[in-house]
């Protein structure tokens, strides 16, 4: 394969964007888009009058609330780089989407608003990547709105993540009176609202404007030098190898809906973000520069095309060149396939991929053949990459057609979100009746409201409430344990799994039951 494979590689920067619902993610995703050249027009997501809508949320129901509810993968290059950003779900009943994107990723974008510091999404999101050791860039946003000082934020950075932080630049005023940013990284000042020519001024040796400068006369330029000399004395000192760690995290202050301090960032991230790295895997850890090819699926998609009713399994790359009409093995099935449908993403447009290396992120269109968490690989060597977090639904709703005339569209509309993994379905063990399962409300929202524009079948759900589900580890149990304290179903897969009603149901059964063997599959994950 050779130096042209291996440059290509180190080229490729794959992150994920977290953030709390509204806290500008989709937005920083447009103008980043907007700088690598791949869209020429940045929609904001609350323009509902304009038309205009943001080139990640493609799905209806994304346009109709301006709130992201799938994963939205997106390439594009700058500098020598090629950038594969996946635009993650903030509100929390999707949680489980994002989680597993972040399997996918080699380091991930948290977004906080100002105004608000850490919130309870991101902080659960931000636990994630700590466990995995994902390198973590911090984008403070909305500078150009009033919002909480940059030093509170910094302490509430350090305090509630327990992560140390090195600020990269520090606002210059903030909201009416935010005039820039000083960028000690850069040693220059990038000013707000100005033209072009006159966006930046560098510093000098002491690290301020040299000569005269109207905005030298601004009492908020003297706090600004108090601030910075404060960092400078008491701060954390900048490391490459604890960003790279996970240890530390640059900070960077801007506003993405102004595009104001998008691109510096930008250039700062592609310097210290890493390129692909090892994986695990059960016949130990794979390296991204290995000739043979890997992959796995982290997430599956259908109708990402409503007009014909395609399915997309989206593949990470960890190893090896993928090529267009390949051959692989898939471990969990024992079995061969040829890969001769794939594409790559720009949200809802989508092009044939003849090829892409490791790091990259492609789409294979899907018959029903993959799983999320499906390894891929081609050559002699079969092996499976680490488990997908699997998450146990909380809530529960009885689901039916509302036509019986509909029951086929009604089927088949069930069968391809359930494979998507962000609901589960249960069917009770005497009645045959479907249960949906999922971690929050929002999820059947989305589904009924799927069913009806993809598939065209109205469904009848009846709410079962919140219940807490134990799988089975015999293979036969008695049906006549089924109560409504302690209902028997079963998942898709034909598992027996009980859900009871509450703890105190749990307990009870276990002493009343205890030959049979329950377990929750979250406390399983490797």
């Amino acid at each position: 394969m050779g130096n042209n494979f291996t440059e290509e590689v180190l080229s490729r920067r794959t992150f994920a964007i977290i953030s709390h619902p509204d806290a500008g993610k989709t937005t920083l995703t447009e103008k980043l888009l907007l700088f690598g050249g791949a869209i020429r027009d940045a929609g904001t997501v609350k323009a509902k009058k304009t038309g205009k809508f943001a080139t990640s949320d493609w799905m209806e129901i994304e346009k109709q609330r301006g709130i992201s509810v799938t994963s939205s993968v997106m390439q594009f290059d700058y500098d020598g780089f090629r950038v594969n950003i996946l635009d993650t779900p903030g509100h929390q009943d999707f949680s489980e989407d994002t989680y597993r994107t972040l399997m996918a990723v080699d380091s991930a974008v948290m977004i906080v608003d100002s105004a608000k510091g850490i919130e309870e999404q991101t902080l659960k999101l931000f636990k994630v990547c700590r466990m995995r050791g994902i390198p973590i860039f911090t984008f403070m946003n909305k500078l150009d709105r009033q919002g909480k000082a940059p030093l509170e934020l910094l302490a509430e950075l350090e305090e509630v993540l327990g992560i140390e932080s090195y600020p990269m630049n520090w606002p210059i005023g903030m909201g009416k009176e935010f005039l820039g940013i000083y960028d000690r990284f850069n040693n220059r000042v990038e000013q707000f609202r100005v033209s072009e020519e006159e966006r930046f001024i560098p510093l000098n040796e002491d690290g301020e404007i040299e000569g005269d400068h109207s905005l030298k006369t601004s009492g908020l330029y003297d706090q600004t030098l108090d601030e910075i000399m404060l960092l400078n004395e008491a701060g954390n000192e900048f490391s490459a190898q604890k960003i790279a760690d996970g240890a530390l995290t640059p900070v960077f202050f801007g506003s993405a809906l102004t595009n104001f301090g998008v691109q510096t960032f930008l250039e700062s991230y592609l310097q210290f973000a890493p390129p692909p790295k090892a994986r695990n895997s059960s016949i130990g850890e794979i390296d991204p520069l290995a000739e043979q090819f890997s992959g796995f699926v982290f997430k599956i998609q259908a109708n990402m095309n409503p007009a014909h009713r395609d399915r997309i399994a989206f593949i990470r790359v960890c190893s090896g060149k993928f090529e267009r009409g390949m051959t692989v093995n898939i471990p969990r099935l024992g079995k061969q396939l040829k890969l001769s449908q794939s594409t790559s993403f720009m949200a809802e447009e989508r092009n044939t991929v003849e090829e892409a290396v490791s790091g990259d992120i492609i789409g294979l269109y899907d018959t029903g053949t993959y799983q999320i968490g499906d390894t891929l690989t081609s050559g002699k060597d079969d092996f499976q990459f680490e488990r997908l977090p699997q998450f146990t639904p909380e809530l529960y709703v009885k689901v039916s057609a509302k036509n019986v005339m509909k029951q086929k569209s009604f089927y088949k509309g069930i069968e391809q979100l359930v494979q998507e993994g962000a609901i589960q379905l249960f069917k009770t063990a005497r009645m045959d009746e479907y249960l949906l399962g999922a971690v929050g409300q929002l999820q059947f929202e989305v589904f009924e409201h799927r069913m009806r524009n993809e598939y065209n079948a109205e469904v009848l759900m009846e709410r079962v409430g919140s219940k807490i589900a134990r799988w089975v580890e015999n293979e036969t149990v008695d049906e006549n344990l089924s109560s409504s304290r302690s209902l028997l179903v079963k998942d898709r897969y034909g598992q027996y799994v009980f859900l009871f009603e509450n703890d105190f149901a749990l307990r009870w059964f276990q002493e009343k039951n205890p030959t049979i063997q329950l377990f929750n599959p979250m406390d399983q994950q490797e």
